[in-house]
């Protein structure tokens, strides 16, 4: 009796390390990639602003339209 108990209980435990282990892992390695963007300095004010979120006009990365504006 004891020995059945036991043995429902070691592969009850293997599936759950086949199937929901591997899962957690998945979402682990996701949550680790880094988010990478360059900052860039805007010429006008000197502010440091992301690549993504900076006006790109002549080659030069402003932080906003009134920079931009006052070049």
């Amino acid at each position: 009796m004891i020995f059945k108990i036991l043995a429902v209980a070691v592969v009850l435990f293997l599936v759950y390390l086949v199937f929901f282990k591997k899962n957690r892992e998945k979402e682990v390695k996701v949550k680790e990639e880094k988010i990478e963007d360059e900052m860039v300095e805007c010429p006008t004010c000197g502010t440091y602003v992301s690549k993504k979120e900076g006006i790109l006009s002549n080659g030069h990365y402003f932080c906003s339209k009134e920079c931009l504006q006052n070049k």
